[in-house]
Order: structure tokens, then sequence, then C-alpha cells
């Protein structure tokens, strides 16, 4: 049982969970995650861990409603106790202290974009972020990401907030204005669609890319099989062998193939789940 510390909305069915778990905030490293379970019946969820405080014991997850088990999780107020909470899991992101490094977060990907950016400002990298959403409603974080930025870059669809447009364009012009290779390397992490053609903006530039595939990933050990993708022309698995990879050798178009393949049953689920609260 994980004590919730504090459960506060930071926008649209989007949720900050902070919760009491000292032996997975003294190990935590960048770009893991936990597996966390409302409740003995409950889907076993993984989620990034967006920030860990290893003095008061505590971490913090980013919960996005898209589901019925991300929605009971979502419900668990302040005082209460997820059933379990396991982790840290995956590998951590492999920091070193490149000359620039962009790093270009997607709507909910700000949450596990924040603890690898902040690694790398730690480790004396000269960070840019660009960070966009569909609207100003959706963004989140963007104090912290910008007192760690040297250049922190706000764009939005509709333009509500910051530029109007999509990440790809502020990456395309940083890239064309960076003759001399001044930018080592380039972090995206939001949507599949999102990441995927990032990765196609900086593939010309050969800057080396890397993404986060946490959404694709379902029971969080490899047994299941549902985080399956292939990188380079061989099979790997997010949660043991990831969650991050290099952008430029995923196979983009099956992976989102793959993740459409379940979204009448994540529809079904949500169904009941509202049926079930009605009739409570």
């Amino acid at each position: 049982m994980a004590l919730v510390i504090e459960n506060r909305e930071i926008g649209p069915q989007l949720v900050e969970m902070i919760v009491e778990a000292p032996r997975i905030a003294r190990k935590a490293q960048p770009g893991q995650f936990v597996i966390v379970m409302a409740d003995p019946a409950g889907e076993r969820v993984p989620l990034t861990i967006a920030d860990f405080d290893r003095q008061k014991g505590t971490i913090t997850m980013v919960v996005a409603v898209v589901g019925a088990s991300s929605l009971k999780i979502s419900r668990i107020g302040a005082g209460q106790s997820l059933h379990a909470l396991i982790g840290p899991l995956g590998a951590p992101s492999e920091i070193e202290p490149h000359g620039t490094v962009v790093m270009v977060a997607g709507g909910v990907g700000a949450a596990p974009i924040y603890p690898i950016a902040r690694a790398f400002a730690e480790a004396g990298a000269d960070l840019i972020t660009i960070q966009g959403a569909r609207n100003a409603e959706l963004l989140f974080w963007t104090d912290r990401l910008a007192a760690i930025s040297r250049q922190h870059i706000i764009i939005t669809d509709d333009g509500s907030a910051g530029l109007k447009g999509l990440v790809t364009q502020p990456l395309g012009e940083l890239l064309a204005a960076d003759p001399s290779r001044q930018i080592a390397r380039v972090y995206a992490i939001g949507p599949p669609i999102m990441m995927k053609f990032c990765c196609e903006t900086t593939r010309p530039h050969n800057v080396p890319t890397i993404v986060s595939l946490n959404s694709i990933m379902v029971d969080g050990t490899g047994m299941c099989g549902g985080c399956r993708v292939e990188v380079g022309g061989q099979t790997k698995f997010t949660c043991v062998d990831g969650p991050e990879f290099d952008g430029h050798l995923v196979a983009w178009d099956q992976l989102m193939a793959r993740q459409r393949a379940f979204k009448h049953h994540e529809n079904c689920a949500m169904e009941r789940q509202a049926a079930q609260a009605v009739c409570e």
C-alpha cells in the first residue's frame, strides 16, 4: 500500500499525484517507471516517474485519464492508498554532458521529459526545451522546464499559448540554424505520431534522437508481449529493453497500428466504469 500525499488536477483529465515511496525514491533514475494498481482486482498500469525527492521519500506521477484503469487511479485522493506501487523499472536514461541537448515534450510528454532534462542540466548540458500541446489548457509544468532551460519554447496547435503550430517547426528551425553541429542530441517524448515526425525532422541532420515508448507498455514485465516493438529490424520489449530507444530505428507505422487495435477494448472498459459509477 502506498499513501497518496497529494492529488491535484493540472489539466483536463490530467492529475498530478505525489506518493509516499521512500525505497523507490532512493533508487529512482530519470527515464524509469513504476507499476501502479488501484485495487486488488485492478489492472497493472505503468506510469513514468515524473519526479522524485530522495529526502522526503516521495515520487510524483502524472496520470492522464485515457481508460478505466487510469480513471480509477486518478480518483484516489490524498490520505488514501494505492493498492500496489512497484519499481523503479526500466533502463535509466543515459545522461552524458553533451554540448547542446534539445528536449521536445508533446502534451503529457512534459512529465517524463522533466527528470531527464533536469539531469542533463545538472550534468552541464546546454539545454533547449520545446514544449507543445493542442492548446494552452493542456500545458503544465512550464515553469519547471523553463527554470532548467537556457531557452524554453512553447507552441500550441491553436496558438492559444506561445507560437502557433507543431513542435517540429521550432525543432527544424533550431537544426537549420546549427551548421556547426552544436546540437548533440534530441530527446522527443509525447504521442507516437509526434515522436515519429520529430525523428523525421532530425534524420537529415544526423542528430541522434532518443524517444520513450512508455505509452505502449501494458503489464511492465515483458510477459504479456503487448509492448513489443521493432527497432532496427529486431523485436524489442519496451518495458524490459527500454523504454528509451533510438527513434530513427523504430518502426513507427507498425507501432501505431498495433496501438489502435486496443481502442475498442479501452472504450468498452470506460463505458463499464461510467455505468458502475452511476449505479453507485
